[in-house]
C-alpha cells in the first residue's frame, strides 16, 4: 500500500497568519482536524466514497473555522447535493460543447492574480446566457465547474473570493430558467453549504425586470452576507465607488477580457481530471431522509418557501405582462 504523503501547508506567511486570526487555524488545530475529519469520513455510513486529502478536508475545516461538526455536515450537504442534482453536477467538464461555448463568451470565470487582500475575484456575465439555447443545467454546471477549480487553492480557501455580475442583458426569461423553490436553495446553498469565503459582492446594471427577483433574494441571505452586498445602476457609478484594477479593461481594469478568458481556460484545462474525478464520490442516498434527497438539504429544514414562492410566482407573470 502506497504512504499517503505527509501534509506540507503551502500557506504563505501573511495567509498563515491570517488564518490564525480569522479561522482559529494554527499547525496543531489543523493535524488534528484533518486526523479527525478523514476518520469521520471513513467510518461514516452515509458516505461510500469520498476525497480524504488534506486539500479537500480544509475546504470545509476553513469554511466553518475549524468547527468539526458544522463541517462534517456542510461535508454531508455538498456531497447530497452533487448526488441529488447528478444532472448538473456530475460530469463537469470544461470541454462539454456547451461548456466550452459559455466560457469563451465570457460568462463566468476568475480574474489572474490576487487583489491587495490577496483574494480571487469572480466575474460573471450572465446576460451572454441565452436561456433559449442552454439549460438550467448548463448554469448549474459551469458554475460547479468554476468553483470546484477556485476552491481547490489553499491560499483562496482562507482569503475568499469577491463576485462581480454584470446584469447587462438579464430579462424575465433567465428568471423562468428556475422555479422559485429551486431559486430559494439556489441562494441558500450558494451561502451555506458551497465551502467557500464570499468577502464582497458587486453587481451592476440590474434591469427592472429582474429587480424584484433580486430584492426577494437578498431576502435570504444571511445579515453577514448583506452587508457584504454592493449593488450600482452603471459601471461608471462603480468605478466611483469600488476598486475595479482586478476586473477586465473594458470594466476599468488593464488586461482585456480576451486575455483574462484564455488564461481562465488554461487554468480550467490544469484541474479537468480531478474534477471529473469528482464523479467517484458517492453517498448512500438511503440513508437520507427524504427531505434531503428531494433536495430540501439541512440549510432548508426551517425555511418554508410554499407561500414565499406563490407571490413570486405571481410577480413573474406580473412581469412578463408588464
Amino acid at each position: 500500500m502506497v504512504k499517503e504523503a505527509e501534509y506540507s501547508c503551502p500557506l504563505s506567511k501573511d495567509t498563515k497568519d491570517l488564518a490564525a486570526k480569522e479561522l482559529r487555524e494554527d499547525e496543531a488545530t489543523r493535524d488534528n482536524a484533518l486526523q479527525h475529519m478523514k476518520k469521520w469520513v471513513q467510518d461514516n455510513p452515509k458516505i461510500e466514497y469520498c476525497r480524504t486529502d488534506p486539500c479537500y478536508l480544509l475546504r470545509f475545516l476553513r469554511a466553518k473555522k475549524f468547527s468539526l461538526p458544522m463541517a462534517q455536515e456542510a461535508m454531508e450537504r455538498y456531497l447530497l447535493l452533487r448526488q441529488t442534482y447528478d444532472f448538473a453536477f456530475q460530469n463537469m467538464d470544461c470541454l462539454l460543447p456547451n461548456m466550452e461555448t459559455l466560457f469563451s463568451l465570457g460568462y463566468i470565470f476568475a480574474a489572474p492574480g490576487r487583489d491587495k487582500l490577496g483574494r480571487r475575484w469572480i466575474i460573471a456575465r450572465p446576460g451572454v446566457f441565452d436561456p433559449h439555447k442552454f439549460t438550467n443545467a448548463d448554469m448549474c454546471r459551469i458554475h460547479g465547474i468554476t468553483y470546484e477549480t477556485v476552491m481547490e487553492d489553499e491560499e483562496s480557501q482562507v482569503r475568499g473570493f469577491v463576485h462581480f455580475a454584470d446584469g447587462a442583458g438579464v430579462t424575465f426569461p433567465h428568471l423562468t430558467l428556475f422555479t422559485p423553490k429551486e431559486a430559494v436553495r439556489i441562494v441558500k446553498n450558494g451561502e451555506r453549504t458551497l465551502p467557500m469565503r464570499h468577502k464582497e459582492v458587486y453587481g451592476i446594471n440590474v434591469h427592472p425586470s429582474v429587480k424584484y427577483a433580486l430584492d426577494w433574494g437578498m431576502g435570504l441571505i444571511t445579515e453577514k452576507i448583506k452587508k457584504r452586498v454592493k449593488i450600482f445602476t452603471n459601471l461608471e457609478e462603480a468605478k466611483k465607488n469600488m476598486d475595479t484594477s482586478m476586473l477586465p479593461k473594458e470594466y476599468g481594469g488593464s488586461m482585456p477580457m480576451e486575455e483574462m478568458i484564455a488564461l481562465w481556460k488554461e487554468e480550467l484545462l490544469a484541474s479537468r481530471d480531478r474534477i471529473l474525478g469528482h464523479d467517484k464520490m458517492k453517498v448512500r442516498l438511503e440513508l437520507f431522509s427524504e427531505g434531503a434527497r428531494a433536495g430540501a438539504v439541512s440549510a432548508l429544514r426551517n425555511n418554508s418557501c410554499g407561500p414565499q414562492s406563490d407571490i413570486l410566482a405571481g410577480s413573474f407573470r406580473k412581469l412578463q405582462v408588464d
